[in-house]
């Protein structure tokens, strides 16, 4: 989708230098380059984030050329508007593998964690590789407002993809886990992906999101349209797999226009524990297909819904629940604001 210039309360200046900034983005003009042969500024993402500016008010756009870096990354709230650009998933990678098993809190297990706000990446992969038997174990991390990722890949077991808090859209991207492996309180717009269940050891069930909105004030959940779901060709047929479970009690999450196959489990949602309220979250599907999708035999939960009018479905759309049209365009990532 092209880049154009919304005007929002006079801002149009404003927008419009984001437009150009955004537009010129690529790997001739970045401001760093990473490159683990020497061959770039630095040798490591984490080098180039050091070095790049702090609040800065244009994207600073930092090239990570293919390759494997082994390493935590930390982009702190002071880093605004950086721009990672790999070479292509599974091309540019950045791994790590800490994990909850390994002494590691949820949080600090992350490979690559992000609070600077108008964060964008393209082009990679953000790997935790602790493996399936190390508990939480989180790839990538985000906490900041009006963030995008585009064409990248989260793989991992169990917590794969934190989106904690703040405002981000994910578009074509690859999400691959088991157990909560999309998981948080942010506000967030999946668009586009495709959700890979991977195999787990043991009998425990995948599922697919976990989010935690405790307060129904809170405009935070997890919106997945026009998504593919997929078993890995070693998911166990045995495994059930679930869309999504409550992580706190008001926990929000739409699944719609999206693909779900067989391997979903019919109930379609599972309970966080056999105590846990489900009379307080809202979870709701609308207009999804495959054989995944029959909700005759969903869960008869007071907070659960399968929608029917597509004004109802449309709150969840990116222009509504993102507010996207205010602040996509500028990036040049393509999106659907609508429903499809």
């Amino acid at each position: 989708m092209g880049c154009f210039v919304h005007v929002y309360g006079g801002r149009k200046a404003h927008w419009a230098m984001f437009v150009l900034a955004f537009g010129a983005i690529s790997k001739a003009n970045a401001n760093f380059t990473v490159a683990s042969d020497g061959s770039g500024n630095f040798k490591s993402v984490s080098q180039a984030v050091a070095a790049a500016p702090t609040h800065s008010p244009q994207p600073f756009t930092i090239y990570i050329k293919a390759g494997v870096y082994d390493e935590i990354v930390e982009v702190g709230s002071e880093k605004t508007n950086i721009v990672f650009i790999g070479d292509g998933i599974d091309r540019t990678i950045i791994t790590g593998n800490r994990s909850v098993a390994g002494g590691w809190s949820t949080f600090n297990t992350a490979t690559v964690g992000v609070e600077g706000a108008r964060f964008m990446a393209q082009h990679m992969t953000f790997l935790n590789s602790a493996g399936q038997d190390k508990g939480q174990a989180v790839a990538f991390r985000i906490q900041s407002n009006q963030s995008t990722l585009y064409r990248c890949s989260f793989v991992g077991f169990q917590d794969t993809l934190y989106v904690k808090e703040g405002i981000q859209f994910f578009r074509e991207c690859e999400i691959h886990g088991t157990v909560d492996f999309i998981f948080g309180n942010s506000a967030v717009v999946f668009q586009n992906c495709n959700l890979y269940a991977r195999m787990l050891n043991g009998n425990q069930p995948n599922v697919i999101t976990a989010q935690g909105r405790e307060d129904p004030t809170e405009k935070a959940g997890i919106v997945i349209q026009n998504c593919t779901t997929f078993a890995e060709r070693d998911l166990s047929p045995s495994t059930k797999t679930y869309l999504g479970r409550p992580w706190r009690e008001y926990s929000r999450t739409v699944i719609m226009q999206s693909f779900l196959d067989d391997f979903i489990d019919p109930t379609g949602w599972l309970r966080w524990n056999d105590t846990a309220p489900v009379d307080l979250l809202f979870y709701a599907e609308y207009q999804n297909r495959g054989h995944g999708a029959v909700t005759k035999d969903r869960v008869n939960w007071p907070g659960y819904k399968v929608l029917s009018n597509p004004s109802d479905a449309a709150v969840f759309t990116v222009s509504r629940f993102l507010k996207g049209d205010e602040w996509l365009p500028a990036t040049g990532v393509p999106y659907t604001g609508s429903l499809m």
